[in-house]
């Protein structure tokens, strides 16, 4: 294999790219749903409320996630979060009843939105892998200014984007709109090509492993 495989860079078939280096792992995340949660935090029957819903509690500190053994909570605003499912789960809770949820949320003076078929997620992993993001993302991925946890709105390249930390590797999952995920996937290819970079299978969102 030659260093730059430049011919391949964008494929999302799994492989080896770019230069002989392994810097950055590249992957889809495996969503099974997406529901914005919408809701006073002030209002602790709210909060208990959506805690015994879906089984994950609700981040309170901005730019902050909560993780349950299926579901991210992920916090976009002072009165709304991004709630986001596995699809290997065994028992999707997002996914069964949505109608008593909404209706539950709705008596507890919330509201959910199903965001599901508007999303993909992204995994970028590896020593590179914040160079890589903060190529064409204005972030600060610095570990004292994005820590394990972390979770931010900004755009890369000319796409909107939510960008959270998942472990020390580093990982971070990136969420963009399903009409515009593939110019994210060739700029991520694209920016990853010269440290080298592995196309991989995709895992769940929550990957356990």
């Amino acid at each position: 294999m030659s260093d730059h495989n430049t011919g391949d860079i964008g494929s999302a078939t799994p492989g080896h790219y770019g230069a002989a280096a392994a810097g950055v792992a590249l992957s889809e995340a495996a969503m099974a749903a997406a529901w914005n949660v919408q809701g006073d935090p002030a209002r602790s029957p709210f909060i208990a409320g959506v805690q015994r819903l879906f089984d994950v509690r609700l981040p309170l500190v901005p730019n902050t996630t909560e993780r349950g053994n299926a579901l991210i909570a992920l916090w976009l605003g002072p009165r709304s979060w991004l709630l986001v499912e596995s699809s290997s789960s065994r028992r999707p809770a997002m996914l069964a009843d949505f109608g008593s949820k909404r209706d539950a949320l709705n008596a507890l003076g919330g509201a959910v939105f199903d965001v599901s078929a508007s999303r993909v997620a992204y995994r970028i992993s590896g020593t590179h892998a914040a160079t890589v993001l903060a190529k064409s993302c204005p972030l600060d991925f610095h570990a004292d200014a994005f820590p394990v946890g972390g979770c931010a709105q900004s755009v890369f390249g000319h796409v909107n984007a939510l960008v959270y930390q998942q472990d020390t590797a580093p990982t971070f999952l990136m969420l963009v709109a399903r009409s515009l995920a593939r110019d994210v996937w060739r700029l991520l290819c694209r920016s990853s090509a010269q440290y080298g970079y592995d196309v991989v299978l995709p895992k769940p969102v929550v990957d356990r492993s």
